[in-house]
């Protein structure tokens, strides 16, 4: 029972003794526990250099006494469980030099075809669960094996902290549905952006894996079973990052508005939208290098109003300052 606080089945047998009796000789315990003195003698001194038992001179000798178990097995569990933590990283570790060991030598190792729509969903779904830090999506329109709408995964990770990154091409926003799932997602903590179009389908797992279709949807079943490439570390899953991140930077954010409806950042709900009159006079305002008190005065709003304003703005566009929403607002049209 003990094994895992580095106590053997004899030390702990003499050990559960001490703790009934309270203390005991050597004599007793010999007696007791039917073993050879010397060999009790050992166990004693073993239990005692851990911690667990004390000695008391007595008039007949030496008593023994036992540590009580939650002073004495409290630190010793603790050494265990270090133990552990760094076996198990240390196994992880070999894992990874042995698969990167593999790639090296077989380069089909790098990439693996899964065939069928239920063993590309597990796929997702187990690599969903084996997250650490974040998932990134390509959200076409025609899902192969899973839809928006079945990643029920999703609200949980994102409650335990895992960030999710998505981009939804115009066409799959206009699904029916889409849009309420995906202002949900946006809702539970999702970051989320829309294009007109994207080239592929595709998860990136922290970085280190992906998972990309490599035959139509569902729509084209008939053309026979979905497969997908589910890439490891390598110079392709790196250029499948870098067209990530090229798309998300070229993406229009997505946003819920104060009415629960789904938006992007040029103002409008749904798939396409233009700035409101008055924030096009506002956002022409700012263009001029006109002054948030003189704003102020020509809208009539306080100057905390116009600050707030401007920072929607600015959030809306994915900026992080006055000088990027002026490049987003001429990059948008949204003045034209």
């Amino acid at each position: 029972m003990l094994e895992m606080a580095g106590i053997g089945t004899a030390e702990e047998r003499v050990y559960r003794f001490l703790v009934e009796v309270r203390d005991a000789g050597l004599d007793e315990i010999v007696r007791r526990l039917h073993i050879p003195e010397r060999e009790a003698a050992l166990l004693l001194s073993t239990l005692h250099d851990k911690g667990l038992v004390g000695r008391l001179p007595g008039d007949g000798g030496t008593r023994y006494v036992p540590v009580p178990p939650d002073v004495a097995l409290q630190p010793l569990l603790a050494r265990g469980q270090e133990a552990l933590e760094w076996a198990r990283r240390g196994m992880e570790q070999l894992a990874e030099e042995y698969r990167a060991g593999g790639r090296r030598h077989d380069a089909g190792q790098l990439v693996e075809v899964i065939t069928g729509s239920g063993a590309i969903r597990q796929q997702l779904r187990q690599l969903a669960y084996g997250a650490r830090s974040d998932l990134r999506w390509f959200c076409k329109a025609d899902p192969v094996a899973l839809r928006a709408q079945d990643n029920d995964e999703e609200f949980e990770l994102l409650a335990q902290g895992i960030r999710y990154e998505a981009i939804y091409e115009r066409a799959c926003l206009e699904q029916p549905g889409m849009v309420d799932n995906v202002a949900q997602g946006i809702r539970a903590g999702e970051s989320a952006r829309a294009t007109s179009t994207l080239p592929v389908r595709m998860v990136i797992v922290d970085s280190s894996v992906a998972v990309c279709p490599l035959m139509p949807g569902v729509t084209s079943a008939a053309r026979g079973e979905p497969t997908a490439a589910l890439i490891r570390s390598s110079s392709l899953l790196d250029a499948l990052v870098a067209l990530f991140d090229i798309q998300w930077a070229a993406g229009t954010p997505l946003h819920v508005t104060e009415e629960g409806e789904l938006a992007d950042f040029a103002g409008g709900t749904g798939s396409g939208g233009s700035l409101a009159d008055d924030e096009r006079y506002l956002l022409s305002l700012i263009v001029a290098g006109v002054a948030d008190k003189a704003i102020a005065t020509q809208l009539g709003f306080s100057h905390r109003t116009v600050q707030r304003r401007i920072n929607v703005l600015m959030q809306r566009a994915g900026a992080t300052t006055r000088t990027q929403l002026v490049w987003q607002a001429a990059r948008r049209n949204w003045l034209s």
